[in-house]
């Protein structure tokens, strides 16, 4: 099998193998997408955060991602299925999904008889949505329920439609969450939201009528905050629901990861001041895979002595990958602070000079 060392480590841009090791052994989920690491005297290879027993520092070598390790002659782990993007659903949330698409709502009961446990839905949807499974099913009903009373729909005939069993309740839940009575739903503001599958790790994306306003790493650590701002600014109450622009982010993104889109084309809506909204355009200008200082792009919108507040900006940025702050870097040429984490940042700017894109994050 295929060794590593430490100069060909340095060369895929990994960290050094003993900080690999020891994320290895605290299961750091920080370093997910970072690397790959091989156990020799099993043959597998493994994701960072793998439950199953810790090799031996001599038994382990590491790779950037799986096409590499398989390449060594290591096959796919079973315990952590590295093979599968990080966030993935688990197979019972599969089960679902048929329910998931309807207006159904499902109570514990039938979770059990479809042979779930109900405390393990509760868990998943508490870490992966910040919110119960029963309240993320409501908010999805309301969403619908929503485009169903834009599009003229009598209030009688949706509530019941949306698994509601009384007008009253559904009045009550809808003046909730959008802010106003079903009989004025056209006056109601609503961003539809979503959690996406990327190579670097689950996103949420948020989008309107008037475009995706959204697209966040799910581990930002200022997410909640994030959410609250735009809400602010747009007025409007973030749902969870489907959108057609959701299709089309989607496909794009993953044209980019495979090295093959370079400018998005999906529509944008910014939240936030004419600042940094100029500040956000100044990103979306620079070409890719170039970078760019703080002070340059402050220069570009022609505030040379505001270095300061573009990086407030940058920091502000509600679009990642789509309008990209990652290519911002410091005078020196170093990476600087990104809210998806400087390892995203890494390996996007890799991704966009390289010569052979897939590679970094072929499965």
């Amino acid at each position: 099998m295929l060794a590593i060392n430490q100069s060909e480590l340095a060369l895929m841009n990994l960290p050094s193998a003993d900080t690999m090791y020891q994320a290895l052994l605290d299961r750091d989920a920080h370093y997910e997408g970072i690397f790959i690491v091989g156990v020799k005297t099993t043959g597998i290879f493994c994701r960072p955060v793998c439950s199953a027993r810790k090799p031996l520092r001599k038994n382990v070598v590491f790779f950037s991602n799986c096409e590499q390790a398989r390449r060594a002659g290591f096959r796919a782990c079973k315990v952590c299925k590295p093979d599968t993007l990080a966030g993935s659903e688990p197979a019972w949330l599969q089960k679902l999904q048929k329910h998931l698409n309807g207006n159904e709502r499902i109570r514990d009961i039938d979770l059990h008889q479809m042979g779930i446990d109900p405390v393990m839905v509760r868990r998943w949807f508490n870490k992966h949505y910040g919110t119960t499974f029963q309240a993320w099913q409501r908010s999805r009903r309301l969403s619908a329920a929503h485009d169903a009373l834009q599009s003229n729909s009598s209030v009688t005939e949706t509530a019941f439609a949306s698994g509601f069993d009384s007008l009253s309740g559904f009045g009550e839940a809808f003046q909730r969450v959008a802010g106003c009575s079903p009989k004025h739903a056209r006056n109601a503001r609503m961003v539809k939201v979503k959690r996406l599958l990327t190579p670097l790790g689950p996103m949420f994306a948020a989008a309107s009528d008037n475009g995706l306003c959204l697209l966040e790493f799910d581990d930002r650590k200022a997410m909640q905050q994030q959410l609250s701002r735009l809400q602010r600014i747009l007025g409007a109450q973030f749902v969870a629901g489907e959108h057609p622009l959701f299709g089309q982010l989607e496909q794009q993104l993953a044209a980019y990861f495979e090295g093959q889109l370079r400018q998005f084309s999906i529509p944008l809506q910014f939240a936030g001041t004419e600042f940094q909204q100029r500040a956000w355009q100044a990103l979306i200008d620079i070409p890719y895979g170039q970078t760019r200082s703080y002070a340059a792009q402050a220069s570009a919108i022609g505030k040379p002595s505001a270095v300061r507040a573009v990086a407030r900006a940058n920091g502000q940025n509600a679009l990642a990958i789509v309008v990209p702050c990652h290519r911002v870097v410091g005078k020196d040429g170093k990476l600087t602070g990104y809210a998806g984490g400087l390892w995203r940042k890494q390996k996007l700017l890799a991704l966009e000079q390289s010569d052979n894109p897939p590679d970094l994050f072929r499965s």
